[in-house]
């Protein structure tokens, strides 16, 4: 059996709403993590940075190996095992994501809550080149510039109670990385998007914005 495809909430408005819910000072409670297993024709599936194909590959699983899904997310369409679907996987234990359409689970219902709390990465939209990670153990954001395209890679984000936006960039070019500490209170709430722009000190002009992805400081 098979899971189904799972809507996602998407466009312009899913930053105010999320930094409403900051606001309140909740998040969406979650189901508990689920099993898998990784199912190809026999070569090793490639997990990728962020949930589009792409993104970065950062490592690969095995075919036939067991993975624990923690969340899923709508991201690019990809053609697997399984058929067409655009439902990824965030497997915490890889450092990122693997189509859905490669894993089997017992189940033809999505089977783990929606990614965001906790799922730590992203990529900007249309086929830009900034990728970006948080890393709730020490407050980190790790962000990515993957190839030349003219732009700095940045990351924009907001605080609970809707301090903000903050920046980090990365204008190093293709192939860099930038790590850098951020003040955000332990066990408090940071809402992000992965973005481009030209690297300037004043407020700068995103383009290519992933959706708002919503993790913590552990």
């Amino acid at each position: 059996m098979k899971r189904s495809k799972l809507r996602r909430i998407a466009g312009s408005g899913l930053v105010l709403a999320a930094v409403g819910a900051l606001l309140a000072g909740g998040a969406a409670e979650a189901t508990a993590a689920a099993s898998g297993t990784v199912k190809t024709a026999g070569d090793p599936l490639n997990v990728r940075r962020a949930p589009t194909a792409g993104a970065t590959a950062v490592k690969t699983v095995a075919n036939g190996a067991g993975v624990t899904i923690d969340c899923q997310v709508n991201g690019s369409s990809v053609t697997g095992t399984y058929g067409t679907g655009t439902l990824w996987d965030y497997v915490p234990a890889l450092g990122g994501y693997i189509s859905d359409t490669y894993v089997f689970t017992n189940s033809d219902t999505r089977v783990a809550p929606d990614c965001g709390v906790g799922s730590g990465s992203g990529q900007c939209a249309d086929a830009c080149a900034g990728e970006a990670q948080y890393r709730s153990s020490d407050s980190h954001f790790l962000v990515y510039d993957t190839n030349s395209d003219g732009y700095s890679a940045v990351v924009a984000y907001w605080l609970k109670g809707g301090a903000g936006p903050f920046y980090v960039w990365n204008s190093g070019g293709e192939g860099t990385k930038a790590d850098k500490a951020v003040t955000v209170p332990h066990g408090s709430w940071v809402f992000y998007k992965v973005c481009v722009a030209n690297y300037t000190t004043a407020k700068p002009d995103l383009k290519s914005c992933s959706d708002g992805i919503t993790d913590f400081a552990a």
